[in-house]
């Protein structure tokens, strides 16, 4: 008997959910059921545009999808000041939730949203893809080799686009009302998750945010950095901005090892992705080359990342109806720790660059 998927409602038609359409019709174990947004003409040519299966149900409100008993999951693709009340809203109604990153404006509201979640026993995860990613996997035991990359050291993480005048005048990601951090929110979290994902998820100790981010006339910063100190004596840097070009690389360094991307977040091809790595390299006799030169690694894959993210969440959620799971932690756990990170960069913008510390 086959086993029956998850039915997926989304709320809002941004332009991402049009991605994560295609992902929740490529996942095997999910479906998508509706679509809801505050004009029923809008949400009607959404379905169409994407493929929707015609049984699919077209909402004009947002209430109206949440008030459907056969949706099982919401994906939540809003601007981020509109998170908490429909995310909350969302628990409330024993939806389980994906949401786009990042989740909310602070850590406090994080924390709300969380709650909520909990009390009504639904999984909550974010829409940060690729971490669902095979190579992400590949690329973690490499960092976990004792052997060839030894203890992490430093890790350096950057993600740039070089936005048009009618984004940075027009997007909402520019709007303080609508999505009030800005490049740190949209491009800075996956840093931090990088950042985070390489230290195994061990919050740092301090964050000092660096001098001379460039922020817009509303005050919605398009162009930051921060360092990251542990206890231990890791460190890392990463720069997120609207004004550079398109640049999606992490280096993470170990006493033995290298390892780096040029493509982290969405891979240059949608069919494989690729990773090098260096172990123990050195100069020839006359320093004119290297000897043990890095090694490309590729991996292919059969499902794009955004639905590797769809299949786990759905999985998740399919093991909470029929078996009565608890939700995973562990994805609502990692998401606290990268808004944490988050807060505390701007925190340190805010107070004249000085180190803010990591209260978990």
């Amino acid at each position: 008997m086959a086993e029956i998927p998850i039915r997926f409602g989304i709320i809002g038609c941004a332009e991402i959910a049009c991605k994560v359409s295609r992902a929740i019709l490529l996942a095997p174990n999910a479906t998508l059921s509706a679509v809801a947004s505050r004009s029923i003409d809008k949400a009607a040519n959404f379905a169409k545009a994407n493929g929707f299966p015609p049984e699919a149900k077209i909402y004009g409100s947002y209430e109206s999808l949440l008030d459907d008993p056969d949706i099982d999951a919401v994906y939540l693709p809003l601007p981020t000041s509109l998170h908490l009340k429909w995310a909350v809203l969302t628990a409330q109604k024993r939806k389980h939730l994906l949401t786009e990153k990042p989740v909310a404006l602070n850590v406090s509201e994080f924390d709300t949203i969380l709650k909520a979640c909990e009390e009504n026993g639904v999984q909550m995860m974010d829409g940060t893809m690729w971490v669902h990613h095979p190579r992400t996997q590949k690329m973690k035991e490499f960092l976990n080799d004792k052997e060839r990359f030894g203890q992490l050291k430093t890790v350096n993480s950057y993600f740039s686009f070089f936005a048009d005048p009618d984004f940075l005048k027009n997007d909402i990601r520019v709007k303080p009302d609508l999505d009030a951090l800005g490049a740190l929110g949209d491009a800075g979290w996956y840093c931090i998750r990088s950042i985070l994902w390489a230290a195994d998820y061990e919050l740092p100790k301090t964050v000092s945010a660096l001098r001379g981010p460039v922020l817009n006339e509303a005050g919605v910063i398009l162009n930051c950095g921060a360092s990251l100190h542990w206890e231990d004596g890791k460190t890392a840097t990463f720069h997120c901005s609207f004004l550079s070009n398109l640049t999606m690389n992490i280096t993470a360094i170990g006493t033995f090892g290298t390892l780096h991307l040029t493509d982290f977040i969405i891979p240059y091809q949608e069919q494989e992705a690729s990773y090098t790595t260096s172990t123990k390299p050195g100069f020839n006799k006359l320093v004119t080359g290297w000897v043990s030169l890095p090694s490309e690694h590729t991996v292919t894959v059969d499902l794009p990342q955004e639905a590797c993210m769809v299949r786990e969440f759905a999985g998740l959620v399919e093991n909470i109806k029929k078996n009565g799971a608890q939700p995973d932690k562990k994805w609502p756990t990692i998401s606290r720790k990268t808004q944490l990170v988050l807060d505390a960069v701007k925190a340190s913008i805010e107070k004249g660059f000085e180190p803010v510390e990591i209260v978990s």
